[in-house]
């Protein structure tokens, strides 16, 4: 990206014009959500004017909401943020076809594990049975929006790893063993730091905050299907909590 320096026979401010100049390559989108700005000094070289003009001008852009700063990482252009519906059913291809927007999912892992006891207590595991362990992530038109890890019971979904790894879905795999229907038996919504691992598989810095969405989901005769843990990105994902069907 480049910029140039500003008209010094116009009567709007310096720091004004900066402002816009950037604001106009935000708007024409030649500058996307999530893309790295220039250091403050480096800025100041481009537009041949003072670094704390330039500062002033950042400034205002992130009291606009335009510009957010990304510990360890500098200044980001603010990024598009995604309405999420939960509700009784929940799904994320579902949740991007109604926003008309490309997604996918990526298988990061599969693994037989011994779920931990909160786990296996939410998937009524009888002691000493293991579950299926995945681990993905989702994005949608490029940008990663959760980490996802989700457990399942191995004696009612015995070759699940290697059916999941081929579909890249949940509700096509539990569709394959029979389960055409599922539903959200409930959802706990807790707001923390994303740390290392899941800061890495969002892109993000560790510092910024994720949305971490514990559920667990049931078939018609409300037996335990699948017990998740989803971290979305807070920047890039607003949850909706719905009552309504969907």
């Amino acid at each position: 990206m480049r910029f140039q320096p500003p008209d010094r026979s116009c009567d709007m401010p310096v720091w004004r014009q900066i402002e816009q100049q950037v604001l106009q390559q935000i708007r024409s989108g030649q500058l996307r959500g999530g893309a790295k700005l220039p250091s403050a000094l480096e800025l100041a070289r481009q537009l041949q004017v003072n670094r704390h003009t330039v500062r002033r001008a950042l400034d205002a852009l992130e009291e606009r909401g335009a510009i957010h700063a990304d510990t360890g990482r500098g200044l980001r252009v603010r990024e598009e943020c995604y309405d999420y519906a939960i509700g009784r059913r929940t799904s994320f291809s579902r949740n991007m076809n109604s926003l008309n927007v490309s997604s996918g999912n990526k298988v990061l892992g599969t693994a037989l594990v011994m779920p931990p006891q909160r786990v296996a207590e939410s998937l009524a595991l009888a002691r000493g049975e293991r579950a299926w362990w995945i681990e993905s992530s989702a994005y949608a038109e490029g940008r990663v929006l959760d980490h996802s890890q989700a457990w399942f019971s191995v004696a009612r979904f015995p070759r699940l790893g290697e059916v999941f790894q081929r579909t890249g879905s949940v509700s096509r795999t539990l569709a394959e063993f029979g389960v055409a229907e599922y539903f959200r038996s409930y959802t706990r919504v807790t707001a923390r730091l994303a740390g290392t691992a899941t800061a890495r598989v969002l892109d993000q810095s560790p510092e910024l905050p994720v949305l971490e969405v514990e559920s667990l989901n049931v078939d018609g005769q409300n037996q335990p299907v699948q017990y998740g843990l989803t971290c979305f990105a807070a920047e890039r994902v607003q949850l909706v909590l719905s009552t309504a069907e969907r």
